[in-house]
């Protein structure tokens, strides 16, 4: 069995542009104190199985990527790829994310690496579903 990968070209893996979009709704998550607090009623993209969405703010030091599986499971990484520091995309229909540079790392929802350049795992969050929130501790 092949190993999926994302497609993207060259320049985008060359300048590290990502796929995954932040959310439209920007008053759809809030950071409290040591936790993100995700509404999903408000978070259409974490709306389907096999989708992501990546948080960013200017205040906060770590940007997160917070993935739903097809397994209709959530995982949450630190949005930094540990060999060249790049944002990381969900690779559609697994439970991966995969470095948005030419290296193509790639890591298990774990964080551990599959395969690429990365000789480190990446930062995992442990993440809870509460009714229609999900609560990311960091």
């Amino acid at each position: 069995m092949s190993e999926k990968t994302l497609h993207r070209n060259f320049f985008q893996r060359l300048l590290g542009i990502c796929q995954t979009k932040q959310p439209l709704d920007s008053n759809s998550w809030i950071l409290e104190k040591s936790q993100i607090i995700i509404d999903l009623d408000k978070m259409s993209e974490l709306s389907q199985p096999d989708s992501a969405v990546r948080l960013e703010l200017d205040t906060f030091p770590n940007r997160i990527l917070v993935i739903h599986t097809i397994n209709d499971d959530f995982f949450a990484f630190r949005n930094k790829c540990t060999h060249a520091k790049r944002r990381m995309d969900h690779i559609p229909g697994t439970d991966q994310v995969q470095c948005c540079s030419i290296g193509k790392s790639t890591f298990s929802k774990s964080g551990k690496i599959v395969s690429g350049s990365a000789k480190k795992p990446i930062i995992t969050y442990q993440i809870k579903k509460e009714e229609n929130q999900l609560i990311i501790e960091f």
